[in-house]
């Protein structure tokens, strides 16, 4: 049985919270910069399918996210990398159902991303996404529909080319590391 005077975490939060993999308190209701931690993101990203687990074999949001970040200007791979870093937090929420409780999820998913850009100073003028990056992520999800979901029953309506090279999945650890790689190399800080 749980404790509610315990499970409710510090009375100065707004919401409940989880415990991050780092061991921290995280509000997702509340988020501030000071939470946010890119083990904790590499980590879970590393560990979330894409296509809500519906694809032939497991393909992580972090691999996801550096071939993104490798599709894009080098102004613009930071952003590409931490593109879905909402999601370390939150879940990847397949998109027909975003769709559906948009008015629920895009504030939270952009209070978040907020608090990301501040904590990791990504230029904040390029908030929500820039263009490039989502042009990329609509170039990698026709890829990884391609290669990993299998043939569509109907088009989706992106207008993207996917890339001219197969998508091969990583296992979560390998991911993990080329997304702490990629954070390190672009650049990210700590």
């Amino acid at each position: 049985m749980i404790d509610n005077e315990l499970a409710k975490g510090n009375p100065e939060r707004r919401g409940d919270w989880f415990q991050t993999y780092t061991g921290k308190e995280f509000y997702i209701l509340d988020p501030r910069p000071e939470d946010i931690c890119i083990e904790d993101i590499a980590h879970a990203l590393s560990l979330q399918c894409r296509f809500n687990g519906m694809i032939s074999q497991f393909y992580s949001v972090a691999q996801h996210s550096v071939h993104v970040s490798q599709l894009v200007p080098r102004e613009f791979a930071l952003w590409g990398l931490m593109h879905d870093a909402a999601e370390a937090y939150m879940g990847d929420i397949v998109m027909p159902l975003k769709r559906s409780i948009r008015e629920i999820v895009k504030p939270i998913e952009m209070g978040l991303m907020k608090c990301v850009c501040e904590r990791f100073d990504m230029e904040a003028g390029w908030f929500p996404m820039p263009a490039v990056v989502l042009g990329a992520d609509q170039r990698m999800l026709l890829s990884e529909a391609r290669d990993i979901l299998g043939p569509q029953t109907r088009p989706w309506g992106v207008k993207a080319d996917p890339v001219d090279w197969t998508v091969e999945p990583w296992d979560a650890p390998f991911a993990e590391k080329a997304f702490l790689l990629a954070f390190d190399m672009l650049g990210g800080k700590r």
